[in-house]
Formats: structure tokens, sequence, C-alpha cells
């Protein structure tokens, strides 16, 4: 079962865990009052009493947080979480979840079919943003791009009509999690190719890789060849993945690296330092990738970590890196932008990002692990308070054309045609609505992969 150490604030770089760009650690939190008074041990009133003892202590907000607290007036600590800190301007990310949940999540473990959707404008449709490899819709040939039309013989648009009339829900297609619960969909390509498939829900490893190619193209006038690296989360098993991915890049000598993390919302600040330090190598190696600053009772726990690789790891050694972003790149995707920015060129294109520069522990407490905000993250030159949202260079939508690496998606090509010109494009420059578009902000605090609507 999980627990957490003192060890962990001390090897904070090296072994952070963590959900959504996490933290260092302290020791557990244990507030229960003597046998025979007070409330029963890890009843909801008591797991509720130790939550506020402990949000009182480490929360990054603690001054913002209500006076007083009453344990019994929510049913658990997910309810209790929200209730204290639903007053806190710039808090839309702190969350928990079961310890078994969390140990699913901390091995990139999901029960489902293994794909991210959204309704097409029409709503005629479910467009399909990725699936994992390991899903039996992706061994059927579901893509990125890709429309599902169909269920059962029921054809999307019905199915969409009436979840919004609240006739039914989407589990009613999709069916129970059951292991082997199986639904026959059909999906059109985006050549018009339609095509029918049995899929099935279960158990598999979410892979946080979802491409890695190669363009070849032209940069400043010259023939070059620039990399591509679709990451979707920061986890346990992405450390090799992105070692995999760096050495295949490496090894075909790329002279650029187009990253695109646009539905990337997050997860270990470890991973986050070693693909930073991949990308930019000998240019960072050694200096500051972020501080951590806690609350002003904490500020003694106040530490930086410094850009660092393991002996044996590929790196890139690049001056410059384009990064592909939209509002659920979060948390740690941010921090790769802001703390490589002051070392290397960081050419940001797509839209704003979630405008997360804090982290969180995770602390356990009773059957929960919560995921309270702890710190902030601030770059060598200072830099964190971006909750707004990191702003684009150059702007470009996020549209499903096809699978990664399409050349006609707007946000590759506008990263392209920037490292081809040294400048955004005529459409990217002209179009700066884009920028300052301010959506209704995502609700982080179901967990980092709650707007990504996979099933």
């Amino acid at each position: 079962m999980f627990k957490r150490s003192k060890l962990s604030a001390v090897v904070l770089a090296a072994s952070l865990v963590s959900a959504c760009g996490g933290g260092g650690s302290e020791p557990e939190v244990s507030v229960s009052k003597p046998e025979g008074e007070g409330y029963a041990y890890c009843s909801a009133p008591d797991a509720n009493e130790k939550l506020f003892s402990y949000m009182q202590e480490w929360y990054f907000w603690n001054d913002e947080l209500p006076a007083t607290f009453d344990p019994e007036s929510q049913p658990d600590v997910y309810s209790a979480l929200q209730a204290m800190t639903k007053n806190v301007k710039n808090d839309r990310f702190s969350f928990s979840m079961t310890v078994e949940e969390y140990e699913d999540y901390q091995a990139s473990v999901f029960f489902g079919y293994g794909f991210s959707h959204k309704n097409t404008e029409n709503k005629d449709g479910f467009h399909i943003r990725y699936a994992y490899d390991e899903g039996t819709p992706y061994k059927a040939g579901l893509r990125r791009g890709d429309i599902i039309t169909a269920i059962d013989g029921t054809s999307v648009a019905d199915i969409i009509a009436e979840v919004e009339a609240g006739t039914k829900t989407l589990a009613d297609y999709f069916g129970p999690n059951e292991d082997g619960y199986t639904i026959e969909i059909t999906f059109k390509k985006p050549t018009g190719e339609e095509i029918t498939a049995d899929i099935s829900k279960g158990q598999i490893v979410a892979n946080t890789v979802m491409a890695t190619q190669v363009k070849e193209t032209t940069v400043d006038g010259k023939a070059a060849k620039v990399g591509y690296i679709v990451f979707n989360s920061f986890d346990n098993v992405s450390e090799q993945e992105l070692n995999e991915s760096i050495t295949e890049l490496k090894s075909q000598g790329v002279d650029e690296l187009v990253l695109d993390v646009r539905y990337n919302s997050g997860g270990l600040i470890r991973v986050a330092n070693q693909l930073s330090t991949q990308i930019g190598g000998d240019n960072v190696i050694g200096e500051e990738f972020v501080t951590y600053a806690y609350n002003d009772d904490k500020s003694s726990e106040n530490q930086t970590s410094l850009f660092a690789l393991g002996a044996g790891i590929d790196q890139l050694n690049l001056d410059r890196v384009v990064v592909l972003t939209t509002e659920m790149s979060c948390s740690s995707s941010e921090l790769v932008v802001n703390g490589l920015s002051p070392f290397i060129d960081v050419v940001q294109v797509g839209g704003k990002t979630c405008g997360k520069p804090v982290g969180m522990s995770p602390e356990q407490i009773c059957d929960d692990v919560v995921f309270a905000i702890n710190f902030e993250g601030q770059n060598a030159t200072g830099y964190g308070a971006y909750y707004d949202g990191l702003q684009p260079d150059c702007a470009a939508e996020d549209v499903l054309v096809g699978d990664w690496g399409d050349e006609n998606d707007p946000m590759l090509k506008e990263g392209l045609a920037y490292l081809a010109n040294g400048q955004c494009s005529s459409a990217s420059a002209t179009s700066q609505s884009l920028k300052s578009v301010t959506s209704e902000p995502i609700d982080w605090s179901k967990g980092p992969m709650a707007p990504h609507n996979r099933i």
C-alpha cells in the first residue's frame, strides 16, 4: 500500500511520485483522536478531519482555507477536499482517488476500450483523438482522425441526441466495466473507407509516446531532418518510452524537434526533467530546472532541482525546440516549456496552456490518496505564476484531420512552417484571436485525465 516518507523530499528530482506535476513529500499526517474519543478511526468524519489538518499545514494556499471545517458535513474525502478548496481562486486542480486507483495510475494501467474522443461538430459521430496501442480498437485499425458512426447498429447521431436529452448515457451503449465486454463499432477513415469491427474492454498499459517520426523538410533554406514526438503523459512507463524515442531520433541525425504535448495533462516531474534534459543536453545539464516554493509556513522546504540525466541516456543537444500546446497541455508539460525557456529557444505553437504552475505531493489519508496543491514551480529566472496559461508564439487550431504526423494538421503544419521560415506564418500572425480566446476552464478536479474523455 502507498505510503509517503521523508526520504522522497530529499530526492525530489530523482524519485518524485505525483499525479499531475506533483512534488516532494513529507511525513504522513495523523490527527486521529485517542481511542474512546471522537470519531471511529478512518470513518468518513475522521478521514475528513485528518484531511483538514493536513491542508492547514501543507496546502499551498492554506491562508485561503476556511477557518474551521465540520468533518461531518461531507460524506467522503473527495467531497471534503472540494468543499475546502471551492473558494480558492487559482485551484482547479486538487483531487483525490482511491489507493487502488492510484496504484493503477502510477503503472499507467487503463481499463476500458482504450481511446479518447470528442463529438463531431455536427454531433453525428465520435471523433478519435488517439487510441492506445494495446487496446482492441487500435488493433482493429482505429486511429486518430477516424470517426465512429455507429455502435451495435445504432447511429452515433441518435446516441448523442439521447445522451443530451438525458434519456440514455454513454454507458448504456459502451457497456459496463466488465473484462471482455464486447460491442460492434462502425467507423470511417479520413479517406472515406468504412470499417466494422468488434472491440472489447480490458486492462491495458497505456502507452505515453503516441508517435515518433522524422520529417524531411527545409530549415532556413537547407535540407533538414525534423524529429516529431507525440507525448501524452509523464508516467513511469514514459522513462523507457522516451529513451527509445530519443535514441531513434538521434540515430537518424535529426536537426530539430517538434514536441507535441497538446493532450498531455502532466504527471511525474522527474520525467519532465528527463525529457527536458534529453532535448537540451549539454545546453542545460547542471543548470536550474525548477525551484519548488511552498507556502509561507513551509518556506524552509523550498528546494531547487537541476537538469540531469542518468548514464547512457541519449540526448539531442538542441538549442531550439517547437512545442505544440492546447488548454489540455498542463502541469509537467508547461514545466518543460518554462524550464527550458531560459536556456534554449522554445517556440510554442497552438493555443495557450492550461495554467498550472503548481504541483502536489500524494498524501494517503485512510483509503484515499489526496493530491492537494503543495508548491509553485519556478524556472531559473524565477518565473512561475502563469495561472492564465503559457501563451503561444504562433497560433494554430487543433483539428482532427488524420493520424499523427499528418502534415495537414494545422498545429504541426505551423510548427514546420516556423522552422522553415524562422517566423510564424501569415495566417497565424494575423489570427491572434486564438491567443486571446478565454474558453470555459477545464475542471481538473476529477484527476489529470478528466478532460480526455477516455473510454
